[in-house]
């Protein structure tokens, strides 16, 4: 596993950005990710009434202990932009998905924008976890193991961090 992560410097602070790319169509991609059956083959299932400002429950159902959460939808632009935001034991969580699509191939860039560069070590391995779990739901192929991302990853994201 190559990490592909990459720090970004922003007038608000410092932002997290994964990309990935797929073959399909736009719709079927905002799908996966917002879809409560198809989040639940890669991170999740979530309950409630989605809509900007509303607050849904998620199901982390790959981490210990499989904890669910308040998650509160701040922007839903479909099919081109999802804003979410969590506070949960670890801090507070403000994640944006932004797609695109070119030529028959859409774009995923995920962003975790950060308020604290001390959690990116450990939080960089675990999206491109995640977001290798989408990968691998949409094209069937065998999920990955967490502990090929951690500690594995946590160099490449600390040298990120003093890029």
């Amino acid at each position: 596993m190559n990490p592909t992560g990459r720090i970004l410097r922003t007038p608000a602070g410092l932002d997290l950005e994964l990309v990935r790319s797929y073959r399909a169509p736009i719709d079927d991609v905002w799908a996966s990710v917002t879809e409560p059956e198809r989040t639940a083959r890669w991170f999740g299932p979530w309950e409630g009434e989605a809509a900007p400002g509303a607050v849904i429950k998620v199901q982390m159902a790959f981490e210990d202990d499989t904890p669910w959460g308040e998650m509160t939808i701040v922007a839903c632009e479909p099919p081109r932009r999802l804003a979410v935001s969590m506070v949960d034991e670890h801090g507070s969580w403000h994640l944006e998905l932004l797609l695109s699509e070119q030529a028959g191939t859409t774009e995923l860039r995920f962003v975790h924008h950060l308020e604290d560069e001390e959690t990116v070590p450990g939080t960089g391995p675990g999206w491109e976890y995640y977001l290798d779990r989408l990968t691998a739901a949409r094209e069937g192929t065998p999920m990955p193991d967490f502990a090929d991302y951690y500690p594995a990853m946590r160099p490449y994201f600390e040298e990120q961090l003093r890029g």
